[in-house]
């Protein structure tokens, strides 16, 4: 994703551009940096919505993004030397300049406390699937936040980011924390938008669950792609009083479900909110969706789809595969899904300085 389209995602409702999210440029601009800097970021994989936790509840997965950063003091003073290598997912499309979404946000955040950015050199080994609802995107925007941290933590004053300024700058910009806060502290959250400030800026908030032990995820990856947008302009303005409250009290089990009782997972995963109304969006996807469940698995879509996932204790994972697999065999179509069985994540990004 580039800079250009997180600019639309405000346009869109869904989110705000980096300069409205991390705020306004200080000026005179500082450089952060005295000497070199280099630091690799590790950053997992997401799911959100969880079946009825639309838009509010997301867990990590261990399929993990390598960002190599290597920052220096500028050599021209008027504009920085950013260089970008992307190997695997998005090599062949996202930018290797200065317009990378992550190198955008950061140099917005920085800007924003003062400092602007310094040469800067990016390797990104990227192995989360692209628009398949997986988040890729909020993987880009964690990478970005931390970056920024650590600049920032360099610099003559040392201060780096604080927990919820981490939290807020990376909310707001993806319009809702579900992919965002688990990919960056890991585990199980549900987050939700609290009143504004005095401001009127928009307030973020997330709790952590704790995940039961026993619980292992397998997610159907597609060999297609679905757009975001086009998949959330399929969703009504409003539902019914009677499918609200069915889904609130999905989304109450789902709680308890992931936390203390896996087996109730079939039923705690029925949404009411989101799912069917996309169903023309990816029609490939809900029919899986609809053989795994009948067979008595918890599938639901990911994110924004068209990846299915399935949430099983660990003695269930491989039929969950197998059904899977013998669901491809049996259709004539080159909508094609590759199961793949994956750990939650119980931490979120990692930072390690390289000496």
């Amino acid at each position: 994703m580039s800079a250009a389209e997180v600019n639309h995602l405000g346009q869109l409702g869904q989110g705000q551009p980096p300069e409205a999210a991390a705020g306004s440029a200080a000026e005179p601009l500082r450089t952060p940096l005295e000497q070199p800097l280099v630091f690799t970021l590790r950053v997992p994989a997401t799911s959100a919505n969880l079946g009825p936790g639309y838009d509010s509840m997301g867990l990590a997965l261990e399929l993990r993004d390598e960002i190599e950063v290597e920052a220096r003091p500028r050599k021209n003073p008027a504009q920085p030397a950013v260089d970008v290598v992307v190997v695997g997912e998005g090599a062949a499309d996202l930018p290797t300049d200065a317009s990378h979404l992550v190198v955008a946000v950061v140099e917005k955040i920085l800007a924003a406390k003062g400092y602007s950015l310094p040469d800067l050199s990016v390797r990104a080994t990227n192995v989360i699937p692209h628009s398949r609802g997986l988040g890729s995107s909020a993987a880009a925007i964690v990478t970005a936040v931390l970056t920024a941290d650590q600049l920032l933590r360099a610099s003559a004053e040392g201060i780096g980011l604080s927990d919820d300024e981490k939290l807020q700058i990376g909310s707001r910009i993806e319009g809702h924390p579900d992919n965002y806060v688990p990919a960056l502290r890991g585990g199980v959250g549900i987050s939700w938008e609290s009143s504004p400030e005095g401001d009127g800026a928009r307030r973020f908030r997330t709790a952590a669950l704790e995940p039961h032990p026993e619980l292992t995820a397998i997610v159907a990856i597609p060999g297609f792609v679905q757009s975001t947008e086009a998949a959330r302009g399929l969703l009504p303005p409003t539902v019914s009083h009677t499918a609200a409250a069915r889904n609130s009290a999905r989304a109450a089990l789902l709680v308890h479900a992931l936390t203390q009782d896996p087996h109730l997972l079939l039923e705690a995963t029925e949404d009411s909110l989101h799912q069917e109304y996309r169903r023309p969006a990816f029609p490939a996807a809900m029919a899986l969706v609809d053989s795994l469940r009948a067979a008595g698995f918890p599938a639901m879509i990911s994110g924004a789809g068209p990846a299915v996932l399935t949430l099983v204790t660990t003695e269930r994972a491989a039929a969950v595969s197998q059904h899977i697999e013998a669901w491809g065999r049996q259709r004539d179509t080159a909508d094609t899904f590759r199961p793949v069985n994956l750990l939650l994540a119980r931490s979120g990004a990692t930072v390690e300085l390289s000496p």
